[in-house]
Parts: structure tokens; sequence; C-alpha cells
């Protein structure tokens, strides 16, 4: 009896199957490393995003009632929204590891420039004619930032205070939360609400 080998045709079957396989998981394989680089890159994201919510956050439930002077001596309300969409209020627990003859009251606000939303902060709570802000930036890629004050009573209000002209407003137009809004590429709107100590 003799042993019969592979004809040329059979074994061009067998270089074919194996190429058509080779091709598929090198697309299957190309696939998987590209879902992993976005699911990657979708997670840094992800962390800048959670990072700027919780240090707004942690300025928020430190925030006290101190109102301060601007730079031409007219008082600011402890917390405020503008027209610009600007929020602004005094916080306590502004940490000090150096020493340095300063209060432990911060003025801060955040705001968007760009395409960026920036923490600023002033190194003195009662301004003078030359204070400036200094600018952290805490994210870029957003499109919009709305900060939305809340009453006690749940009314929403884009400015902030309603009752500016009275020294004190009546329980329920206190502030009692404030509801932040923020459009950022890659995960679209965005909204938190924190209460407000003592709101």
């Amino acid at each position: 009896m003799h042993s019969r080998g592979f004809t040329l045709v059979e074994m061009l079957i067998v270089f074919a199957v194996f190429a058509v396989i080779g091709v598929m998981s090198a697309r299957i394989i190309s696939q998987v490393i590209d879902n992993q680089s976005m699911l990657m890159k979708r997670g840094e994201r992800l962390v800048e995003i959670q990072r700027a919510l919780q240090i707004i956050q942690r300025d928020l439930l430190q925030m006290t009632d101190r109102s301060v002077r601007d730079e031409l001596g007219g008082n600011l309300p402890q917390a405020m929204i503008d027209a610009d969409g600007v929020t602004e209020f005094t916080r306590v627990g502004w940490r000090n590891p150096l020493g340095i003859r300063r209060s432990e009251l911060q003025r801060v606000g955040y705001r968007l420039e760009g395409d960026e939303l920036q923490r600023i902060y002033w190194d003195v709570l009662d301004r003078v004619a030359d204070s400036e802000p200094r600018q952290q930036r805490l994210l870029s890629g957003v499109d919009s930032v709305e900060f939305i004050a809340i009453d006690r009573s749940g009314e929403e209000y884009a400015f902030w205070p309603q009752d500016a002209g009275l020294e004190a407003p009546a329980p329920e137009r206190q502030l009692g939360a404030l509801r932040l809004r923020i459009e950022v590429d890659g995960f679209g709107q965005v909204e938190r609400i924190w209460p407000i100590p003592g709101g």
C-alpha cells in the first residue's frame, strides 16, 4: 500500500483557510486594542471630571456666612452668582501649614474661560484696588457651566442673591443648595446638587 500525500489543491485550500483565520484574528486583536485605548482615555477623562467636582464640593461644603468688601469698598454677599455665570463665595478651612499671617477664611469662585473651568481665589478677604484673583485650571474641554442657587423653599435662581438690599432675608429665601450643570466633551451634561451648610 502506498501512502498518499496532500495534493497541491488541498494544500492551497489549507493555506487559504489559515490566511482567512489570520486576517480575522488580526482584525479582532486590532479592535480589542482600539477599544482598550478608548476606554483608558475615557477613564482618564472621567477621573479629571471627578477631581474637578470634588474640589468644587470641598469648597461648597465649607461655605460660611461672611460677606467681603470689593475693590471699590462695596459689600459683596456671602455667596453670589452673576450674569456671566460666575459664582463666588467665602469658605472656611483655608489650610496654612507655613503659619503665614492671614485669615483661615478664603474667597473663592468658579468661572469659564474659553473652554476651561477655572477656580479663582483671593489672598485677602476684603480687597483693595490692586487685589487680583489667582487662577487654577480645573478642567479643560468644557462647553458650558451654569450655577443655580436654590433657596430653602426649593425655588431656583440664575442670579444670587435675590434680596441684595435686605440685611436678613426671610428664612425660606436663604440659600439652601447650589446646583451645577456642566457640559463637557465626551460626556455631555453633568449635574450635581450640593446642600449649603446651615441651608
